[in-house]
């Protein structure tokens, strides 16, 4: 038997070239101006949407 042909590293980085993480996307919080998760509560004050707020522990 052969020995495994070598994979040369212009095609194993192509073939990896999707893996790459992307940065999470932001939108402003409409009630305290922070950058929060699109469809989540924002951290800094707890709005959802008007109306409703999440009650945020106080963590110490």
């Amino acid at each position: 038997m052969l020995p495994p042909t070598r994979t040369p590293k212009a095609r194993k980085r192509k073939r990896r070239s999707h893996h790459a993480l992307r940065a999470a996307h932001t939108t402003m919080c409409p009630n305290c101006g922070s950058d929060k998760l699109p469809h989540a509560a924002c951290s800094n004050c707890g709005y959802v949407r008007p109306g409703l707020t999440i009650k945020l522990s106080k963590e110490d």
